[in-house]
């Protein structure tokens, strides 16, 4: 992969600050801040190093072939590119959080559903200032009162049910 010049920052920055809690702000600035900062620095130096004019520099330096051994070794050197090795696993992370996040909102989608089911069948239920312990009963049979299937005592918890006392105690009841 060749090196490319950077022209400009390749951060939504207006996007990020949008997803930024406020108590995290002043830290975000700080962030943005230093990149800019470093965007700056890059842009401040030129795309190419000058040129050497290696013509003066052979007529000044007395010393034979030194020049030339120096444009030879300068013009050898190539700063290789580091190579992009992180790239493919950042990718392979980001499908997989995309998966996470599609599967988190399905099961969101069902969730709403099974909510709004209950809310239409709340709607349609008579308002509880208009209920009776029969209508209450109709409606919601499992937190209705049942004394003959689910008797309660006082002070009716759910430690105190008769169900969860050991044997001998439940005749004293």
């Amino acid at each position: 992969m060749a090196a490319r010049r950077i022209a400009q920052s390749s951060v939504n920055w207006a996007a990020l600050a949008e997803r930024v809690p406020p108590n995290q702000r002043p830290n975000f600035n700080l962030f943005k801040a230093k990149s800019d900062n470093y965007l700056r620095s890059v842009l401040a130096n030129p795309e190419t190093p000058p040129k050497i004019d290696w013509a003066t520099y052979k007529k000044t330096i007395p010393v034979a072939g030194l020049v030339d051994k120096f444009q030879q070794q300068y013009e050898g050197l190539k700063v290789p590119y580091p190579a992009d090795n992180v790239t493919p696993q950042i990718q392979a992370q980001e499908k997989e959080a995309r998966a996470e996040v599609d599967n988190y909102i399905k099961a969101s989608k069902e969730k709403i559903a099974g909510y709004e089911k209950e809310i239409a069948h709340l709607k349609s239920l008579l308002p509880y200032d208009q209920m009776t312990m029969e209508d209450f009963r109709d409606a919601f049979p499992d937190l209705a009162l049942d004394p003959i299937n689910r008797p309660s005592y006082w002070p009716h918890t759910p430690e105190e049910a008769l169900e969860n006392q050991p044997k001998g105690e439940k005749e004293h009841h």
